[in-house]
């Protein structure tokens, strides 16, 4: 029996009370049955490079503590990467980390609108009509997106436990870096592993900055969240800090 791919966007918990509205861009490695896993064989769509490892159980744990909405996705981000805007080098992208993605080498424009319009386009415009309606109905928000990294990138190993990713909402993004660092043997990042950049990334940029509302990507290390446990205290680690920064 053939299993429905899944939708473009879910929302779950829509009617959350929480001034969070969480967003999980690379919660899936789901690659359509039509791009042949983009030509990588099944291992390496496991790999990060597929998507943020933990990071949807991570954001469902979140969104139930929180009371919050989720937006999650229905494709992998080397189909289309939500969190891009369309035409960046990273938005489609040809190599990850160190590996080529063959099904993604050569595709023309027609191909590129194609993805667009099936999954960048309804995941985009369901968050964007959501947070229109909140702000219709004069519900303060703040923008999360909910990621992981690896321990290691290119060899090099990352120090972090954790790093809060911001841009325009500074006030917001260092709040939270506080509330995080104040536990003792914690070191988190403050735009670090990644920085924002405004003219390579969506939903901070785009959905949080452009509006003037408090935004942020939260970063967990991908070894922390490896069972139950690890997501249990990072869950409540991130919402408590949430609603310490919120106040």
């Amino acid at each position: 029996m053939s299993v429905a791919p899944p939708a473009p966007v879910t929302l779950l918990n829509a009617g959350g009370s929480s001034r969070c509205v969480l967003l999980c861009e690379h919660a899936t490695n789901h690659v359509p049955a039509q791009y042949h896993g983009l030509g990588l064989p099944p291992a390496e769509l496991q790999r990060h490079i597929a998507w943020d490892i933990g990071a949807a159980a991570l954001a469902r744990r979140l969104s139930a503590r929180l009371d919050a909405p989720l937006f999650l996705p229905g494709v992998s981000r080397l189909v289309i990467d939500l969190n891009r805007p369309p035409g960046t080098p990273t938005s489609i992208p040809t190599t990850s980390e160190a590996t080529l993605i063959p099904g993604n080498r050569g595709i023309d424009a027609a191909e590129r609108a194609r993805r667009k319009a099936l999954w960048f386009a309804p995941f985009n415009a369901a968050v964007a009509g959501f947070l229109e309606d909140r702000a219709a109905a004069g519900q303060p928000v703040a923008v999360v997106g909910v990621h992981s990294f690896t321990p290691v990138y290119l060899g090099e190993r990352r120090p972090w436990h954790g790093g809060i990713l911001h841009a325009r909402a500074a006030r917001f993004g260092r709040a939270l870096v506080a509330a995080l660092a104040a536990e003792p043997g914690l070191v988190i990042g403050d735009n670090e592993p990644y920085r924002i950049e405004p003219d390579m990334d969506w939903t901070v940029p785009v959905h949080g900055d452009a509006r003037g509302l408090d935004a942020a990507l939260l970063e967990v290390r991908q070894d922390l969240l490896g069972d139950e446990a690890g997501i249990e205290v990072w869950s409540g680690r991130l919402a408590a800090a949430l609603e310490a920064a919120l106040r």
